[in-house]
C-alpha cells in the first residue's frame, strides 16, 4: 500500500502547475467486520477501500475533491488526473480564504505500527465460545489502516497502524446489560477471557433485585469507560484555541484562573502513542505531545492552521475541528483491585450516556447512569440499581471531590465506521470521588 500511494503522490505531483500548490490526502483500510445478536454470527463481512482527497491552492484560493480508488495506479492515474482538471475549472470561482494556512516548509514522516490482529475466524470461535448460554450482542471491527499526505513541493507523510475493537453487550432484562470493549494493536485471548470473565460476573450481579436511591450526593467510582463520556464532553470544544479565544470554551473558569481540576489531573493529546495519524490534511506535523491540562491548570490550546492564522499563533497541527485524537488522563495511585474496598459504601458506574451541557460556562453536565451501575457497602457490590440522571460540573468531579485515580489505564477507541474505521483513542484511568450528584 505504501508503495502504491508513493508513486501515486509522485504522479500527482508531476502534474503541478507554475503557481499551484497541490496536496494529497491518502486514507485506506482493510477491515473486517462481525456482527453478533443473541451470541450468533449475524453478519460477518471484510471492506477494503481506497479515497484519496485532492486539494489545489492557487492565489490564495482553495478547492478540494475526495473519491474512491481502486487501488490499480494505472486506472487511478487518470481518475486523479480527471479531478485536478475538475478542480483548475472551478478554482477562479472560490473566493479568496484569508485564513488559509498550510505547510511550505517539507517534513517527512513514516510510522509502521504493525500488530497481531486475529482472523475472522478466532475472533468468531472466541466470541461464541465465550457467550456460550448468554444474550450476546457486539460488533467487532479490525484490520489495517494506512494514512498518508502528499503535497507538490515534495512532502511525503506516512502511516500504518493496526488495530482492532471489539465492543459487546452481555443482556440480562429491561435496561439491565453489561457493556464490555476489548481493543488494541494485538488480541490476546487470556486478556480477553479476563474481559469476559469480569462481564459475566457483573451480568450475574444484575440478577438480584435491583434498588432504587433518593436524589442526592454519592460517594462513587467511576470506571474508565465512564470518564470517557466526561472526557468527550471536555473535548466538546474545551481544548480548542477558537472556543478559548471566543469564549466558548466549557473550560474558560479554569482559563481565567477561576476555578481548577486537582493537581493529579493532567490531560494530553499524545499524538506520539495514539493510533491518530501524526500529521494533518494541510501537511502540517503533530508534536508529540501538547499538554492540554497541566497540574490541574489549563496548558496550551490545539491550534487548527485556520485558527492559528486568524489568531497569529503558531499551529501544532490540531484538526479543523480542534479536537483531541489520541487524548489521555494521567494514571493516580489506587490500583483497580483495590477500587471496591476503597469505595467502601457508595456507587459504581460502569456506563454514562446521553450526556449534555445543563451550565457550559460552569462545565456542568448532565446524563443517566446506564448498564453497570451498582450499590456497594462494605467493599462487595450488593445489587444493581435502577437508572438516575446525574448532574454535576467536572470541576468538582475532577477537582474538588477528587479522591483518587487508578494506576490502571484503559485504551479505548472510538468505535465510530460511518465512511471508515475511526482512529481517535482515549487512555483514561477510573475516578474515586467523595460526591456525585444524583438528581432524579
Amino acid at each position: 500500500m505504501k508503495a502504491y500511494f508513493l508513486e501515486l503522490a509522485d504522479f500527482v505531483q508531476s502534474l503541478a502547475a507554475a503557481g499551484e500548490v497541490i496536496a494529497s490526502g491518502f486514507a485506506a483500510e482493510t477491515s473486517d467486520f462481525i456482527r453478533f445478536n443473541r451470541s450468533a454470527v449475524r453478519q460477518a463481512t471484510s471492506v477494503r477501500q481506497i479515497r484519496w482527497t485532492l486539494t489545489l491552492i492557487r492565489d490564495g484560493r482553495r478547492v478540494d475533491a475526495t473519491a474512491t480508488l481502486s487501488g490499480q495506479a494505472a486506472a487511478d492515474r487518470g481518475e486523479l488526473k480527471a479531478m485536478l482538471a475538475s478542480l483548475r475549472d472551478g478554482i477562479a470561482e472560490a473566493p479568496v480564504d484569508p485564513y488559509l494556512l498550510y505547510a511550505t516548509e517539507p517534513a517527512n514522516t513514516e510510522r509502521e505500527s504493525t500488530g497481531e490482529l486475529p482472523d475472522a475466524a478466532r475472533v468468531i470461535d472466541a466470541v461464541l465460545e465465550a457467550g456460550r448460554g448468554l444474550d450476546l450482542v457486539g460488533l467487532y471491527a479490525g484490520g489495517p489502516i494506512h494514512e498518508g499526505f502528499a503535497n507538490s513541493l515534495g512532502q511525503r507523510n506516512w502511516q500504518r497502524v493496526d488495530n482492532f475493537n471489539f465492543e459487546w453487550c452481555l443482556y440480562h432484562d429491561r435496561d439491565k446489560a453489561v457493556k464490555s470493549s476489548y481493543s488494541g494493536p494485538r488480541w490476546e485471548d487470556g486478556a480477553f477471557a479476563t474481559k469476559m470473565r469480569f462481564a459475566r460476573e457483573q451480568l450475574a450481579l444484575l440478577a438480584l433485585p435491583a434498588r432504587s436511591l433518593e436524589p442526592g450526593g454519592y460517594r462513587a467510582y467511576l470506571s474508565p469507560a465512564a470518564m470517557e463520556d466526561v472526557m468527550g464532553m471536555l473535548c466538546w470544544g474545551g481544548f480548542g484555541l477558537k472556543s478559548q479565544r471566543t469564549k466558548h470554551s466549557p473550560l474558560m473558569r479554569l482559563a481565567d484562573g477561576k476555578d481548577r481540576f486537582d493537581p493529579r489531573v493532567s490531560i494530553a493529546e499524545n499524538s506520539a502513542e495514539g493510533l491518530a495519524a501524526g500529521f494533518q490534511r494541510e501537511g502540517f506535523v503533530r508534536p508529540g505531545r501538547v499538554e492540554l491540562v497541566r497540574g490541574g491548570l489549563l496548558g496550551d490550546a490545539l491550534a487548527s492552521p485556520r485558527s492559528a492564522r486568524e489568531y497569529g499563533v503558531p499551529t501544532n497541527g490540531a484538526n479543523g475541528e480542534e479536537v483531541p485524537e489520541s487524548l489521555e488522563l494521567a494514571a493516580g495511585e489506587l490500583p483497580r483491585d483495590d477500587v471496591l474496598g476503597t469505595l467502601d459504601r457508595g456507587i459504581y458506574v460502569g456506563n454514562l450516556w446521553y450526556l449534555n451541557f445543563s451550565d457550559r460556562p460552569a462545565c456542568r453536565m448532565t446524563g443517566m447512569t446506564r448498564f453497570a451501575f451498582f450499590w456497594v457497602e462494605g467493599g462487595e457490590i450488593r445489587a444493581p440499581l435502577n437508572v438516575m440522571r446525574f448532574d454535576d460540573s467536572a470541576f468538582r468531579l475532577l477537582g474538588s471531590e477528587l479522591e483518587a485515580l487508578t494506576k490502571e489505564r484503559d485504551l479505548i477507541l472510538q468505535g465510530g465506521t460511518y465512511g471508515a474505521r475511526n482512529t481517535a483513542s482515549m487512555r483514561l484511568p477510573g475516578a474515586l470521588v467523595r460526591d456525585f450528584a444524583l438528581v432524579l
